[in-house]
């Protein structure tokens, strides 16, 4: 892993004229396997061919070459130019993935939505994380697999909790499946990576100090800080940028190349202000690029519009695409500790079971405030629950583990990370179109139309509630459900405030300009096309 600690990837002892040949080669390199990802993806997406969806074949494409690398006697200067450096992930690939995936979802469903949304999101991860760590620690105890200590374990559980469902949404929109479904496994994607990201640094901080016996409540007020923090900032940087491009006057023809700049800087500006202030990046550039989506893209000329709109989609997409082909080529040329393939085989098991818990626990609690017509019903929640496969994030925080944790265990979770990330992303996102005939989701629409189909009679929107349906219950059971009822109303509120007063004052136009437009542009891997 030695590789891994150091960002220039040329070897010390390269004169530089070499080093200058290698850089080139192994960046012609990348390029060309970027090339043959996007050619390959059209192919198999024109032809209908979801058995091997566009992520899989890009990290089939890296792990080819990255096995003939590795057999090959290719000089190590050129080796080193593809080695997966979590800090280039962090800092350059993540933030334009996490932005779009903001940028890219429409305001009006999502916070609809967003009670069910942000349990499944925030509550589900945390509950998946939490089993996941605890059946990991007993397997360990019971001998079942390679024992881990407690905290570590539960660092383990919150990095693999990381859900990276881009193939299945790929297919998803390429099928026409369910509006809802489309929503409900988008929405929980888009916020699933920072509360992953949040509850595996607060894991990292524990073991950090538990020789000094610091306070657990401290270390979990610290948690909360972090997140709303970063939430804050992410939100106010929104907001700065939607009153600077409503009072600046720069939507005018001589102006728009400078409108268009300062644009694209706010998401960055806002992802380096959270980090420089201790908080989660990638919190605050997704609520930046909700926020600016919502209030700031309005305030542009329409040939600004067109263009940050384009830019976005472009630079997630390349993002993307190569995450998953270095991914494929860091997994065939790293040291994986094989030795433990008990601790692989019940991670994975492991893992579906709390994927279960956060799936089929959060629906119910959402179910219990919804009238039947609107409650989730069975195959939605199995098509949930089925989604839940692992790439980038949990990839990359993995990595991250090998440097945080000492005596080989972070090898021991990188390799099962790596084994399941391939496993789920080549199987499970093979078998989706299958999943999803089999579980009759499959819509008469693309994904495309959400917009214009969300607000159906089967919509999660704004559920009315009546207290017939509580008659004979218990009164705790009432005032379990009530609670719950609250925070699904205040949902309700929430866009009355919105219409009312935050659009308003944040834009020039009023109101609900984008009511007709798509629910997601969804620039998560395979759905930049938007149709065929």
């Amino acid at each position: 892993m030695e590789d891994h600690l150091q960002i220039s990837p040329a070897g010390a002892k390269a004169s530089p004229g070499k080093e200058q040949q290698a850089a080139g080669v192994g960046i012609l390199l990348q390029i060309m396997m970027l090339v043959l990802s996007f050619v390959l993806g059209h192919v198999l997406r024109r032809h209908r061919f979801y058995y091997i969806p566009e992520a899989s074949a890009s990290l089939l494409i890296g792990l080819i070459v990255g096995g003939l690398a590795n057999v090959s006697n290719t000089e190590t200067s050129i080796r080193a130019w593809f080695n997966f450096h979590e800090e280039f992930f962090f800092l350059f690939l993540l933030p334009p993935i996490i932005f779009q995936s903001g940028f890219s979802l429409s305001p009006k469903p999502f916070f609809s939505n967003f009670g069910a949304i942000i349990t499944f999101a925030i509550l589900g991860t945390f509950i998946a994380s939490i089993v996941t760590g605890i059946l990991v620690y007993l397997g360990g105890v019971t001998y079942l697999m390679y024992k881990l200590p407690f905290v570590e374990c539960l660092m383990f559980g919150a990095l693999i909790s990381a859900s990276d469902p881009v193939t299945v949404l790929s297919i998803f929109q390429e099928l026409g499946t369910d509006v809802n479904l489309y929503a409900l496994v988008f929405g929980e994607s888009v916020l699933n990576d920072a509360m992953a990201i949040s509850l595996y640094r607060t894991m990292s901080l524990v073991r950090s100090n538990m020789s000094t016996g610091q306070n657990y409540f401290m270390i979990t007020v610290r948690f909360f800080e972090t997140f709303m923090g970063s939430l804050s900032a992410g939100v106010g940087v929104g907001f700065v940028s939607a009153l600077l491009f409503k009072y600046a006057g720069l939507d005018i023809d001589n102006l728009q190349n400078l409108e268009s700049c300062l644009f694209v800087l706010f998401p960055y500006f806002s992802y380096m202000l959270a980090e420089g202030l201790g908080l989660s990046g990638i919190v605050s550039i997704l609520f930046t690029g909700v926020v600016m989506k919502r209030y700031t893209y309005s305030n542009l000329s329409e040939s600004s519009q067109r263009f940050v709109s384009a830019f976005f989609h472009l630079i997630s997409s390349l993002a993307e695409t190569f995450v998953f082909i270095y991914m494929g080529f860091d997994i065939a040329m790293e040291k994986h500790s094989w030795s433990h393939v008990g601790f692989i085989f019940f991670s994975i098991l492991f893992i579906v079971i709390a994927r279960a818990a956060n799936v089929f626990g959060c629906a119910y609690l959402v179910n219990l405030v919804r009238p039947p017509h609107r409650k989730i019903p069975a195959n939605h929640q199995k098509a949930l629950w089925y989604s839940g496969l692992r790439g980038a994030m949990a990839f990359a925080l993995a990595l991250q583990s090998v440097h945080d944790l000492p005596e080989g265990h972070g090898q021991t979770i990188f390799t099962a990370t790596t084994a399941i990330v391939v496993l789920t992303v080549l199987i499970i996102g093979g078998s989706t179109g299958t999943m999803l005939e089999a579980l009759e989701v499959v819509g008469d629409g693309h994904a495309g139309s959400l917009g214009e189909t969300f607000e159906g009679n089967n919509g999660y929107i704004a559920p009315s509630y009546s207290d017939e349906s509580y008659d004979g219950e218990s009164s705790s059971g009432n005032r379990f459900r009530m609670k719950l009822k609250e925070f699904h109303k205040s949902t309700t509120s929430f866009s009355a405030l919105d219409k009312n007063y935050l659009t308003p004052f944040f834009t020039t136009q009023g109101g609900d300009e984008d009511e007709d437009e798509p629910i997601m542009h969804s620039s998560r891997r395979g759905v930049y096309d938007g149709h065929n």
